[in-house]
């Protein structure tokens, strides 16, 4: 094989893109005893920077309520800039839908805990995510067989 066919998968950097918080009902809400629902919800964007250079994001937002209050709500977009070039067409996929949101995941994880924790509350500790399944469910929703 040669040089310029030689597959390349380097991380080029990984970066905090966006990141807001909101505390809409502070300081009443602080004074609540009543623990509040947690809810967790994730999504992994791809979008081709330049030819060979894949941009990969991975976003959380926790929103924490008590009964119909909002006590905050945390919105993370943590990206990272890949260098791809000369893989198979039936490997990009699975590398830009699972690998690389694999690498960009627990930067996004800190800073999730570090903000919150920031704002005055105990941290949420997002869990470890199987992003394969997460990859196959949405092919299976998309009609297209996981590779």
């Amino acid at each position: 094989m040669s040089d310029d066919q030689t597959p390349v998968f380097q991380i080029q950097r990984v970066y905090l893109k966006d990141m807001s918080l909101e505390q809409p009902n502070s300081p009443a809400m602080l004074y609540v005893e009543q623990a509040p629902q947690v809810d967790i919800q994730l999504g992994v964007a791809v979008e081709n920077v330049t030819e060979g250079l894949v941009e990969v994001s991975v976003t959380a937002t926790v929103t924490a309520k008590i009964d119909d209050k909002t006590l905050f709500l945390v919105e993370v977009k943590q990206a990272g800039l890949f260098e791809i070039r000369n893989l198979p067409a039936d490997q990009m996929g699975p590398i830009v839908g699972i690998a690389c949101p694999q690498i960009v995941y627990p930067y996004l994880r800190g800073n999730v805990a570090d903000v919150i924790q920031r704002a005055g509350f105990p941290p949420v500790h997002l869990s470890e995510i199987n992003f394969q399944a997460m990859y196959e469910q949405q092919m299976a929703a998309a009609g297209t067989p996981a590779q």
